[in-house]
């Protein structure tokens, strides 16, 4: 399937070094803020809810109550965001999948997130501030948009946009306070992941090695999605790099002397992925 070149190059693990001075400064905003305000909004990413979850954010909520949305599910397996919702409950902690983009779950989120409070023991009345948390490029802006039934704070696809604190007065008694993302301190283990979903910024990650790493996992969980989009045959002994010239070459991405362009397939793959073109994936299972 491959040349000689590739059928011996194998995926490696990917260390990512990606937290900026100004994550660090948006964990102190948060404790400094949380008085303000009567409970704590996690989104995560329903396609790697746990590697979207900064395990800081538990410790820096403290007594407040805390609600986790499954944001993006509509790109997620539903059948896992499902378990995942399971799995918070029993830890005692209210998640809703939710959609930003189209809208999927946004008017039961208020009844939702005041019941919380309600069960946590703390009063609901008047008017309600949320704390709306989470990584970079989980979704927050565009959750905050919808809320406040319009365009109130700069949305981009990509991480680190929000930089400093927003208070966004939203319908129904309800105020907003936006939060820029901040990612774990170590993100080691997790940081595959988050750099799959467009969490960690493209630039500081070697792309094709990225999306090699990614074909193989799609080829062990979703063999079937990675088959019929890229139209590739005997994927389950291939390398990622294999399946990543195999499907430039699918494509026509080819260079000078007939060389695929792992580069320009790289991307390609990355940015299906994130748009939901192969398919409604969870990379990460209970």
């Amino acid at each position: 399937m491959m040349n000689e070149n590739n059928e011996k190059q194998n995926t490696k693990n990917i260390n990512i070094h990606w937290y900026p001075g100004h994550m660090k400064k948006t964990e102190r905003l948060i404790q400094k803020n949380l008085p303000l305000v009567d409970v704590v909004i996690e989104l995560l990413d329903a396609r790697i809810p746990s590697a979207s979850a900064n395990p800081v954010m538990a410790l820096l909520a403290g007594s407040k109550p805390r609600v986790i949305l499954l944001n993006k599910s509509d790109l997620a397996d539903s059948a896992s965001t499902k378990e995942w919702i399971a799995h918070f409950a029993a830890k005692s902690i209210p998640a809703m999948a939710v959609d930003c983009k189209n809208g999927t779950g946004l008017k039961e989120i208020i009844p939702f997130v005041k019941n919380a409070i309600i069960k946590s023991g703390r009063k609901s009345g008047g008017i309600m501030r949320m704390m709306i948390v989470g990584i970079p490029n989980v979704g927050k802006s565009s959750f905050i948009n919808r809320l406040a039934g319009g365009r109130r704070t700069k949305t981009e696809d990509r991480p680190g946009v929000t930089r400093g604190k927003q208070w966004v007065t939203a319908a129904n008694g309800v105020e907003i306070l936006d939060m820029p993302g901040v990612l774990a301190p170590k993100i080691e283990q997790s940081g595959e992941m988050l750099a799959y979903t467009g969490a960690v910024k493209d630039t500081v990650i070697d792309t094709v090695e990225l999306a090699a790493k990614f074909l193989e996992l799609m080829a062990e969980m979703y063999p079937n999605l990675l088959s019929m989009r890229y139209k590739l045959d005997e994927i389950s002994e291939s390398t990622g790099y294999e399946l990543l010239e195999a499907a430039a070459r699918k494509r026509g991405m080819l260079i000078s002397g007939g060389e695929t362009d792992l580069e320009r397939a790289s991307i390609m793959v990355l940015d299906e992925f994130r748009a939901g073109k192969l398919g409604r994936i969870t990379l990460e299972r209970l």
